[in-house]
């Protein structure tokens, strides 16, 4: 089967690509070999090369989707409406990668399933929301797979750089308010695999199992690493950290449909922290 995979540069485009390797024939593309956000080129190129899936890993970082607007409705609603109109003139699926933001996160102790209505604080989460009903509209075939706080090796970022510059003496900051689901890269992408495996269309949410706050997942860090927690770690607030875009303050997720498949919920993020810290050395 021939699989072809938009903004793999990142950390899952990048795993996803050597996952599918095995079985598939990947199509690893950059922004240079194709641009989403031109629809002409994106049908010129389904239709010449006639992917199965398309799986769409395309993303503009938060605090970027507000101070450009234009470019996070291009990439994060233009983009994948255009690849999900033209697998569906080929006939192909699409798998399009979306976010915890989509929800408030106003409610302390809530989980959120897909049987919650989506309401985003940020623009971010706007547009990653029209996404999602863009590439439900334009194609029945469809997969979207909400996921947060994806942490693993390849590519660089505040959780997955945590345990390499704790166990070198580093001093972070982390924030202590704002809570969500974590997720190992690694078990994002066999998830994603059992998904695709079993051929049921709608919204998933693939997360690890449990909660944790920036400053919590430093402190397992630090455990998992021999660091002194109280010497290099500070306890900062969000409105400390003075982000651009508003954070949603709660936002675990849970799969209804998953568990409705007999998947079972992946493990613990701590378990998952532990693999990854032992698989980096």
């Amino acid at each position: 089967m021939k699989v072809a995979i938009t903004g793999a540069g990142g950390l899952v485009g990048q795993h996803l690509a050597r996952t599918f390797a095995t079985d598939c024939e990947v199509r690893a593309l950059l922004h240079a070999d194709l641009d989403i956000t031109d629809g002409a080129a994106v049908r010129a190129w389904c239709e010449r090369e006639r992917p199965a899936l398309l799986v769409n890993c395309a993303v503009i970082d938060v605090d970027r989707c507000e101070r450009e607007p234009a470019l996070a409705q291009a990439v994060n609603v233009d983009g994948p409406r255009n690849l999900a109109e033209a697998a569906s003139a080929i006939g192909a699926e699409v798998l399009h990668f979306s976010t915890n933001y989509v929800f408030d996160g106003r409610t302390h102790g809530r989980v959120y399933t897909q049987a919650d209505v989506a309401v985003p604080l940020n623009n971010y989460g706007r547009t990653k929301l029209a996404g999602e009903h863009a590439v439900q509209s334009a194609n029945p075939h469809s997969y979207i797979v909400r996921t947060s706080w994806v942490f693993g090796p390849g590519k660089e970022s505040f959780l997955a750089s945590l345990p390499r510059k704790l166990r070198a003496g580093k001093r972070v900051r982390a924030i202590t308010d704002v809570w969500a689901s974590a997720t190992y890269v690694n078990d994002l992408v066999v998830r994603v695999a059992e998904v695709l495996a079993r051929r049921r269309y709608g919204v998933y949410h693939v997360v690890n199992g449990g909660v944790c706050s920036y400053h919590d997942y430093a402190l397992e860090c630090a455990r998992l690493v021999g660091a002194e927690p109280n010497e290099l770690i500070e306890a900062v607030s969000e409105d400390q950290a003075k982000r651009l875009a508003e954070r949603p303050r709660y936002t675990p997720l849970h799969c209804v449909l998953s568990a409705e498949l007999g998947l079972p919920p992946l493990r613990d993020w701590r378990a998952a922290l532990a693999a990854f810290v032992n698989d980096e050395g």
